[in-house]
C-alpha cells in the first residue's frame, strides 16, 4: 500500500489494514493478519482466496496484491586480497591518510549493518564485542526471546536479532520456531563477512589458516531471520524491511533473491518494494546478483535503488595434487580433502571406462563418467578411480559417495569445464583436474600395465594468478527488466570465502576425529554481497550524511579493472570480462572512502525512473506519498529516458546505425574546495563518444556540475559495445562504464 502516511501511527495503520481485510472477507472465521507493515511503509500479509485478493486489489490506495513468493539464498583471505589489489592501481590512488581505512574501518563503531538471512550463531568468536564501546546513536531494535535465544546472546557487536516465523498451517514452514538462532549457517557466514570481529588462527580444519575478519569489523550487526529450510518468504522479507527501517540500521545486506527464471516486476517483488522504502529513509541496500550465471540476462535484484553485487575469485587456490608412479611429474588438482593416503604413489589406479561391467545397460560413455550401475564394482575396489564429469552428469557428490560405498579408496574427477569453486570432500581423497590437464594422466595409465598413484591432502596456495576472475556462477547482465540501467553494479570476492559458522555438531560435515569448526568455506554471490555491505558501512561512517546513491557512486567509480597480473579482468574460463559480468569493476575498499566526486540521486529520481519504466502518476503517488505532494509523471516519459537517471554507469539500448543519443549526468564535488577534473574516454571501434564540457571546474565543496555525453555509431551494432568515461584531477579517478546496444 505504498509509503506509510506521515500522520498515521503504527497502531492506526494496523487497524486500517484489518478494516480493509474485513471489508472483503465474508467467511465465518476470525480475520487475521499474518504481518502488518506499519513503520517504513504500509501493507499486510493475509490468507486470501483469489476472489478476495482481486477485490482488495481494486480498493483505493492499494498498489499491488501478489502471492507470497518463496525466494532462495544465493549460496580471511578475501579482505587481505582486496587491500593488495588496491596497491595495483597506484598511479592515481587516494592519499596516505587513507592507508588503513579499508581494513580498520576507523570510526565505524556507530554504523549498523542489518542482514536478512537465516539467523545468527551468537557464540561465534566473530561476534565478540571485546574492545567495543556502547553504541552512541539511537537504536530501536531488540533481541527477541526464544527457547534457545535471549537478550544475553546480544552484546555491543550483535545489537539486534529478530525472527519471522511463517504461519503454522503452511505445508512448508520456513522457520519452525520464532528464534533468530542460525541452524543453517548461511546467516552466520554473511554476518561475519560483513562485520565480523578479527579472529586469529581461523581455518577450515587447518586449511586456509589466517585471521578472519569482516569488512567493517567495528560496525554493529542486526540479524533479521527470514529464511528457513524451504527458502525465504516474501511476507517475512517485507516484515524484516519494515522493522529494520524502524530499528535504525544504516546498511542492509541481502544475500537472497528470486530465480532468474521467475522475476517479478518491481511492484510485486518484496526486495524491490522493501528496498525502495528503505532507500527513501536513507538506508543503503546491498543485494547479491544471483547464481544463475554465466547465462546472459540472469542478474536479479536489479532495481536502480539497489547496489547489485557480482562474485569473483581471490588469489587463493586449494590444491590437492596427484602423484603418479614412475618418474612422472605431479599433476595439480583442486579440491578440499584431508587425505590420509600415503604420499608415495602406491595405490592402484583405474579409469572408469576400464571398469565397465558386462551388463547390457553399460556403455563406454556411462562407465567413463563413473555412473555406478555401469561399473564392475570388483574392478574398482581398493583403487583410485578416474572419472570424467560434465555439467549434465549426476552430481559429483553423489558419484563420489557411490564410489566410496563401493570400495574405491579415492577419486580423480576430470572436468570438461573450469569451475572456480574448490569442492569439499573432507576425509575421502578426491581431487579435480581439467580435461586439458588429464592428457598426462591418461598417457600414464595407458603406458603401463599396473598404474599407481596417490592423492595428496589439500594445501592452500596464495598469490595465485590471475585473480580476481569472474566466477562462472555469478549472474550476468543485462537486466531483462531494463537494459537502460547497467547491472550488476560491482564485483567482490565470492569464491571459497572463509567466515564464521555455527558450532552445531553435524557429524556428516566434520572430518572423523575432529571437533566441529567455527568457520566454513562457502561460495556464491551470497558471499560477495556482504563484502560490499562492509565497504558501504565504512563509507557511511566516514561520510554519515551521504545518501545511499552517493555511497553507491563512491564504491562504483573507484573500482579496480586489473587483475594481479596487471592485465584486464577475465572470467574464470579465461575470456575477457565485460561490465555485464562485473559492473564497474572489483570493489576497492580504501579508494571508496574518498572518491572525489559522486553521482547523487534521491527519491524523486527514482520516481522519475518509475514513470519512464511505465507506471502512472496515480500508482507512483501511492508508492511514495511521503515525497513531493505535487509530483506528476512527465508527459514524454519513456523507457529510453531511463538512461538519464544520474547513475554511475551509462546504458544505452535501441541505438541504430547513423543514430545519436545524448544523456546527461551531474557530479557533486566531495573533495577539495577548488579543483578541476578533466575527462578522458575509452571507446571501442565504431563508436564516437563526445563529452561536453571536457573540464569541470569546482569552486567549492558540494558544488554540482553537469555534463552531457553524445554517443553515435556509423553502422548497426551486431553486439553490445563497452567503454569508459573517466574524470581525473591528476590524483583521483572517477570512472564510469558504459554499454551501447541495438536491442
Amino acid at each position: 500500500m505504498g509509503a506509510a502516511p506521515l500522520a498515521s501511527s503504527p497502531e492506526t495503520l494496523t487497524q486500517t489494514h484489518l478494516e480493509l481485510l474485513t471489508s472483503v472477507i465474508k467467511r465465518q472465521e476470525q480475520v487475521k493478519l499474518i504481518h502488518s507493515y506499519k513503520y517504513g511503509f504500509s501493507g499486510f500479509a493475509a490468507k486470501l482466496s483469489k476472489e478476495e485478493a482481486l477485490a482488495i486489489s481494486q480498493k483505493q490506495g492499494v498498489v499491488s496484491v501478489f502471492v507470497d513468493p518463496i525466494y532462495q539464498l544465493h549460496t580471511t583471505r578475501s579482505w587481505d586480497f582486496l587491500q593488495l589489489q588496491n596497491s595495483l592501481e597506484t598511479s592515481l590512488t587516494p592519499g596516505a591518510n587513507e592507508g588503513d581505512a579499508g581494513s580498520s574501518s576507523t570510526g565505524a563503531e556507530d554504523t549498523i549493518i542489518g542482514l536478512l538471512d537465516t539467523g545468527i550463531w551468537p557464540e561465534s568468536p566473530s561476534f565478540s564485542d571485546k574492545g567495543m564501546k556502547p553504541l552512541k546513536k539511537r537504536w530501536n531494535g531488540t533481541c527477541v526471546k526464544a527457547d534457545d535465544f535471549n537478550s544475553s546472546n546480544c552484546n555491543m557487536k550483535l545489537i539486534g536479532a529478530r525472527s519471522y516465523a511463517t504461519d503454522d498451517s503452511s505445508p512448508f514452514p520456513l522457520t519452525s520456531t520464532n528464534s533468530p538462532r542460525d541452524e543453517d549457517g548461511h546467516g552466520t557466514h554473511t554476518a561475519s563477512t560483513a562485520a565480523g570481529s578479527a579472529v586469529s588462527d581461523a581455518s577450515y580444519y587447518g586449511v586456509a589458516t589466517g585471521t578472519a575478519k569482516g569488512g567493517s569489523p567495528n560496525s554493529r550487526i542486526a540479524m533479521y531471520k527470514v529464511c528457513g529450510d524451504f527458502g525465504c518468504s516474501g511476507s517475512s522479507i517485507l516484515a524484516a524491511f519494515d522493522d529494520a527501517i524502524a530499528d535504525g540500521v544504516d546498511v542492509l545486506s541481502i544475500s537472497l533473491g528470486a530465480s532468474a527464471f521467475f522475476r517479478p516486476d518491481f511492484n510485486t517483488d518484496p526486495i524491490a518494494i522493501g528496498s525502495f522504502h528503505a532507500v527513501e529513509k536513507n538506508v543503503m541496500v546491498v543485494c547479491s546478483a544471483g547464481n544463475d550465471g554465466p547465462s546472459a540476462e540472469s542478474v536479479v535484484n536489479a532495481a536502480p535503488w539497489i547496489l547489485t553485487v557480482a562474485a569473483t575469485t581471490i588469489d587463493r587456490k586449494f590444491e590437492s595434487d596427484i602423484a603418479l608412479g614412475g618418474n612422472n611429474d605431479a599433476i595439480k588438482g583442486e579440491a578440499i580433502n584431508f587425505s590420509i593416503l600415503d604420499k608415495s604413489p602406491m595405490y592402484p589406479l583405474i579409469y572408469g571406462e576400464s571398469a565397465k561391467s558386462n551388463s547390457n545397460s553399460s556403455t563406454d560413455q556411462s562407465a567413463s563418467h563413473c555412473e555406478v550401475e555401469s561399473l564392475d564394482l570388483k574392478k574398482i575396489k581398493g583403487k583410485i578411480v578416474v572419472c570424467k564429469h560434465s555439467e549434465d552428469d549426476t552430481s559429483k557428490s553423489i558419484i563420489v559417495d557411490q564410489l566410496k560405498d563401493s570400495g574405491a579408496i579415492g577419486v580423480i574427477l576430470v572436468n570438461d569445464q573450469l569451475k572456480s569453486i574448490a569442492s569439499a570432500y573432507l576425509d575421502f581423497p578426491v581431487t579435480e583436474i581439467l580435461l586439458q590437464a588429464a592428457e598426462e594422466l591418461f598417457t600414464y595409465i595407458n603406458s603401463t600395465k599396473k598404474p599407481v598413484a596417490t592423492i595428496l591432502p589439500t594445501i592452500a596456495v596464495t598469490n595465485y594468478k590471475p585473480a580476481p576472475q569472474i566466477a562462472y556462477f555469478s549472474s550476468r547482465g543485462p537486466s531483462s527488466q531494463t537494459k537502460n540501467i547497467l547491472k550488476p553494479d560491482i564485483a567482490a570476492p565470492g569464491v571459497n570465502i572463509l567466515a564464521g559458522w555455527p558450532l552445531s555438531n553435524l557429524s556428516s560435515n566434520v572430518p572423523p576425529g575432529q571437533k566441529p569448526s567455527g568457520f566454513n568455506l562457502l561460495s556464491g554471490t551470497s558471499m560477495s554481497c556482504p563484502h560490499v555491505a562492509g565497504v558501504a558501512a565504512n563509507v557511511k561512517s566516514w561520510n554519515p550524511n551521504w545518501s545511499p546513491a552517493a555511497i553507491r557512486s563512491a564504491i562504483m567509480t573507484t573500482a579496480i579493472l586489473m587483475n594481479n597480473n596487471k592485465t584486464q579482468l577475465t572470467t574464470d574460463s579465461g575470456s575477457i570480462a565485460t561490465p555485464y559480468d562485473f559492473g564497474a569493476g572489483e570493489v576497492n575498499p580504501t579508494a571508496a572512502l574518498q572518491p572525489g566526486l559522486i553521482y547523487d540521486a534521491g527519491p524523486e529520481d527514482y520516481l522519475l525512473f518509475l514513470c519512464n519504466y511505465g507506471y502512472n502518476t496515480t500508482t507512483i503517488k501511492a508508492i511514495s506519498n511521503s515525497t513531493l505532494a505535487g509530483f506528476e509523471c512527465p508527459k514524454n516519459s519513456s523507457k529510453d529516458l531511463i538512461s538519464n537517471l544520474n547513475y554511475p554507469s551509462i546504458a544505452i539500448s535501441n541505438l541504430q546505425g547513423q543514430e545519436k543519443k545524448t544523456v546527461s549526468r551531474a557530479l557533486t564535488n566531495v573533495g577539495a574546495e577548488e579543483i578541476t577534473y578533466t575527462v578522458s574516454v575509452q571507446s571501442p571501434v565504431g563508436v564516437d563518444v563526445k563529452v561536453v564540457p571536457e573540464k569541470l571546474q569546482f569552486t567549492k565543496k558540494n558544488k554540482k556540475l553537469t555534463y552531457q555525453v553524445t554517443f553515435s555509431i556509423k553502422d548497426s551494432l551486431t553486439s553490445e559495445l563497452f567503454g569508459w568515461i573517466t574524470w581525473s584531477n591528476g590524483k583521483q579517478r572517477v570512472r564510469s562504464p558504459y554499454v551501447i546496444s541495438s536491442k
